[in-house]
């Protein structure tokens, strides 16, 4: 990738970590179509990008969908986004689960560090892409729930702060588990990992859209 692509995908992914906070400052501002309106344009940009119909169809409906709803039901529009970013993450996770669509979505990565897979590991990541699917399903459901019945500041709360702080915790607590399940592996460490994962990250993106 290069080095704009690079800062495209950063600025795109920080104004994706920071959308919560938008949205609850706009509802305290009276301005909650803001962050809707905003992220209408990015799915509209990133559909114009996009390399597939099946893609590009998706990103404008989206699109639409954010325009039109900041005009008729903004609250609920700006709540149902995080909604839809979680279904469509396990989504992507879980298709690579299907018959003819592997390898999975982890293994796709852990290919990049180990070009001939060590015996276990295949099944270990799918194991690993099984439980990333069901987290997002989790997390699309918790987001329902306080969108409904739970207040802003909640809302705001799991989707801005909470989901990240799980994130890390799964990250931290599988990279320590690993150690144990395969000791004798020598495993890269997290900054090698996370580089490979940053310089391939739209690669494997791209080619599990394909599949």
């Amino acid at each position: 990738m290069n080095i704009l692509g690079i800062i495209k995908s950063i600025v795109v992914t920080s104004l994706f970590l920071v959308y919560p906070y938008l949205v609850y400052r706009g509802i305290e501002s009276g301005m909650v179509w803001l962050a809707p309106a905003i992220f209408s344009g990015i799915y509209l940009f990133q559909a114009f990008a996009a390399r597939t119909l099946k893609i590009r169809i998706y990103k404008a409906l989206v699109a639409v969908a954010l325009l039109v709803g900041t005009y008729y039901l903004q609250t609920v529009t700006a709540k149902v986004l995080p909604v839809l970013i979680q279904l469509f993450l396990m989504y992507f996770f879980g298709r690579t689960l299907l018959k003819g669509k592997g390898p999975s979505f982890i293994e796709s990565f852990v290919r990049l560090e180990f070009p001939e897979i060590p015996p276990g590991i295949s099944e270990y990541c799918r194991q690993l892409t099984i439980m990333w699917t069901g987290f997002f399903a989790f997390n699309a459901l918790m987001c329902v729930v306080l969108a409904i019945w739970g207040t802003d500041f909640w809302w705001t709360l799991y989707n801005g702060m909470v989901i990240y702080l799980l994130i890390g915790v799964l990250v931290v607590g599988e990279y320590i588990y690993r150690h144990f399940r395969f000791p004798d592996l020598d495993i890269p460490d997290p900054q090698s990992t996370l580089k490979t994962m940053i310089g391939n990250g739209r690669k494997i993106w791209l080619d599990v859209q394909a599949r």
